[in-house]
């Protein structure tokens, strides 16, 4: 089981911490299953970057980088090199904390 803080760039918005989230679950999941708003235009298929988080700690409790993921972590606004899709975020059987920044999701209002 993980232990999950979500910050937020987005003024007025607190830190979330979960506890108890098990594995098999990307960050997008865990984002929406606690009502934790993470944009996913496509659905959560890798196919659009709006589900795009900043990994603070505990990369390594999550799957890998594809290159798929990294061609569209590119089109991100504001990448970073601590920069992921929550979609692809997979939590690794195990335990540990993880600690995601979302990006100020207010950068979408006009799509």
């Amino acid at each position: 089981m993980y232990k999950i803080r979500f910050s937020f760039e987005q003024k007025g918005l607190e830190p979330i911490r979960l506890e108890q989230v098990a594995a098999g679950q990307s960050l997008l999941e865990v984002a929406l299953i606690h009502d934790i708003e993470l944009h996913h235009n496509c659905g959560g298929v890798c196919a659009c970057s709006t589900c795009h988080v900043y990994i603070e700690k505990g990369e390594e409790n999550l799957e890998e980088l594809s290159e798929k993921e990294e061609d569209f972590i590119d089109r991100a606004v504001n990448p970073r090199i601590n920069s992921r899709l929550g979609c692809q975020c997979v939590l690794l059987d195990g335990e540990g904390q993880i600690e995601v920044t979302l990006p100020d999701q207010t950068q979408f209002l006009g799509e």
